[in-house]
């Protein structure tokens, strides 16, 4: 152990000698941190300690709640919203903020879609092999067969897909707005996970998701969009960025053609 810690001096002492890094060579902080973990075992905590209820939870949420009529189309109109609205929304801030030269729309709209699409990568391996059934399927939450989610949709309830997306989106927009406008999470956070919230609650009230479903996909969410955020303004060079935020759309030529040029990340106004 001696000769190890003394080892160990050797290595570090040119460490100390060295001069220090200037912010732009500095490498960046990590992705994933050690406060990562402990946030995923709490929610895996949470998803183990609500299932036991889930049948408890699904039965009264069939029961009384449905005797009210405003709350169907609100609930279908929350789901619509959520998908394919959630892409419809993304895609038009990127396209708008693009044609507009506005960096900080184009990036909500870009970086959000794509907390999205990481997210329901993981949501598709875990829906597919999980092969859990919904609740409209069989009143039984521990209903589950490995791969069946792969051919039948019913058997794709775990975890929730709907869920997921709206924390993605809620997560990415309140990280996003708060690096351009600090002062905007106190209202923008509330807004987004409230409404991220409601997505949950009108699957489970549609009897499309067990509880255990919703939290697992607003965990998985979550943590998509946040990751996605913090990638992106540790990495301000990635290739992603170069060039889907570096390609500029410039004006009709001549013959009415609109052309598109790519050019570097630095020719975008506010970088």
């Amino acid at each position: 152990m001696r000769r190890l810690g003394m080892l160990l001096l050797v290595l570090a002492a040119p460490i100390h000698r060295a001069p220090a890094q200037t912010p732009d060579s500095a490498a960046p902080p990590p992705l994933f941190v050690v406060r990562d973990a402990l946030y995923a075992g709490a929610f895996a905590v949470g998803t183990l300690a609500i299932a036991p209820l889930d049948k408890k939870i699904a039965d009264y949420l069939q029961g009384t709640p449905q005797a009210h009529r405003l709350l169907h189309p609100f609930s279908r109109s929350v789901e619509v919203i959520t998908f394919p609205g959630a892409f419809v929304i993304g895609g038009g801030l990127y396209g708008a903020g693009r044609l507009a030269k506005n960096r900080e729309m184009a990036e909500l709209g870009l970086h959000g879609t794509e907390a999205i699409l990481i997210g329901l990568g993981v949501t598709s391996v875990l829906k597919y092999s999980v092969g859990r059934a919904r609740p409209y399927v069989a009143r039984n939450p521990h209903d589950y067969g490995f791969g069946r989610g792969l051919h039948d949709e019913r058997y794709r309830s775990f975890p929730s897909g709907h869920t997921l997306i709206a924390f993605a989106a809620a997560a990415a927009v309140t990280q996003e707005t708060s690096e351009f406008w600090s002062h905007s999470t106190w209202y923008v956070a509330p807004a987004m996970y409230g409404g991220a919230t409601l997505v949950g609650l009108s699957r489970m009230y549609n009897n499309k998701h067990w509880a255990s479903d919703v939290i697992m996909g607003a965990a998985i969410g979550t943590f998509s969009g946040l990751k996605v955020v913090k990638y992106h303004h540790d990495h301000p060079n990635n290739r992603f960025d170069r060039w889907l935020l570096g390609a500029s759309i410039s004006g009709a030529d001549a013959g009415g053609v609109l052309r598109l040029l790519v050019l570097p990340m630095t020719a975008m106004p506010g970088r």
